[in-house]
């Protein structure tokens, strides 16, 4: 596999890497066919970037329902490019299978847009397994790394809190692990402004000796690594501030994930039931709202990076409303900016290089 033609991504994180948007409009592939509300909510929630980007957009999927949502806005002037595309992969498809059916599918195209030149980042709210496919095929990994993870912030309780993997890869061996490790390290000190992130490991205690075989052969692995590891963090340090970034195999940061959201919905609705008619409506909906969001992804956010490949993406919940899907795009063009593509890279090969670890942030702060 191998990365995009020289010039294009690379060069551009280079010359973004300041952080800031006083370049050249950040160009951004948007599956526009992605998600449960689409293209309605994603066609609205693109737009709404606009107001305060420097981004250009790039809306893939079918021309005429993309332009009849389009039609709904005034967009005179605005850098809006309709991509042709042809059908979407479903989330009961597999992936694989259908992204050789559907050639032209909307996140296909989206991709190659990319592999390209043509586009900087790609985002999708669709399924999380067909983009992955999409940008592993046609964009390739990081030398050095086997798979591709998915991470990011999930919990409005603790917003600075990253977890990876959240559910791209089932199955981890320690090095794959102790990878990730290192690319949300590298997100959480770039992308997040964390000096020195604390990397933990999620295990059912504290001690070096707790967890299964595969959180025991890896604790000596992270402790050898010369990663800032402050060893393992059980389920209640989301919320202590023990670590920056908490490592898991994403069997565990699905579950976490998909907890967390069927929790928010709950006790919303348990909050709105036990104070129904007895406090002004507006304020329950208010409080409902604000309890699902601080157990949840925040809506600001909308979507995280999928760390590993080649180019940046980022894929975001299928279940999204207009306010994610301007919290996704606002990560694709900030993941562009402060280079971050570029950053984990050095950081993984001197971990490949090295044998046991790098202290993160040295090739951030060597590259700012």
């Amino acid at each position: 596999m191998t990365a995009p033609p020289e010039g294009t991504v690379a060069k551009r994180c280079v010359m973004q890497r300041n952080g800031t948007e006083d370049g050249p409009p950040v160009r951004v592939a948007i599956d526009a066919m992605g998600g449960d509300f689409a293209p309605v909510e994603t066609v609205k929630g693109a737009l709404q970037v606009l107001r305060s980007v420097n981004a250009e957009l790039l809306l893939v999927g079918d021309p005429g329902l993309v332009q009849e949502e389009l039609s709904k806005y005034n967009i005179a002037g605005l850098p809006v490019t309709v991509i042709p595309s042809e059908g979407k992969i479903l989330d009961d498809e597999h992936p694989l299978q259908a992204l050789r059916q559907k050639p032209k599918s909307s996140v296909m195209v989206a991709t190659q847009l990319v592999k390209q030149g043509q586009a900087d980042v790609m985002v999708s709210m669709g399924s999380t397994g067909a983009s992955m496919a999409s940008a592993v095929l046609s964009l390739g990994l990081m030398e050095g790394l086997e798979r591709p993870c998915l991470g990011g912030p999930f919990l409005g309780l603790a917003p600075n809190t990253v977890l990876v993997d959240i559910g791209s890869n089932l199955d981890c061996r320690p090095g794959l692990l102790l990878s990730f490790a290192v690319l949300g390290a590298a997100f959480a000190h770039t992308y997040m402004g964390i000096e020195n992130p604390r990397i933990g490991l999620l295990s059912v205690g504290a001690e070096s000796a707790k967890g299964n075989r595969q959180v025991q052969e890896s604790y000596q692995l992270f402790q050898d690594s010369h990663l800032n590891f402050v060893g393992n963090v059980e389920g209640f340090d989301f919320f202590t501030g023990k670590a920056d970034v908490i490592i898991c195999d994403g069997f565990v940061g699905n579950i976490l994930v998909k907890f967390t959201e069927g929790m928010g919905g709950a006790l919303s609705a348990f909050v709105q039931e036990k104070l129904e008619g007895a406090v002004d409506s507006a304020i329950v909906e208010q409080l409902a709202d604000d309890l699902w969001e601080t157990t949840n992804r925040p809506r600001t956010v909308g979507g995280g990076p999928l760390f590993g490949v080649n180019a940046p993406v980022i894929l975001g919940h299928g279940s999204c409303r207009a306010n994610g899907v301007e919290g996704a795009v606002r990560t694709a063009v900030r993941y562009v900016n402060v280079g971050l593509l570029d950053i984990m890279r050095q950081e993984l090969a001197v971990i490949n290089n090295s044998g046991a670890g790098s202290g993160v942030g040295k090739a951030a702060d060597a590259a700012n």
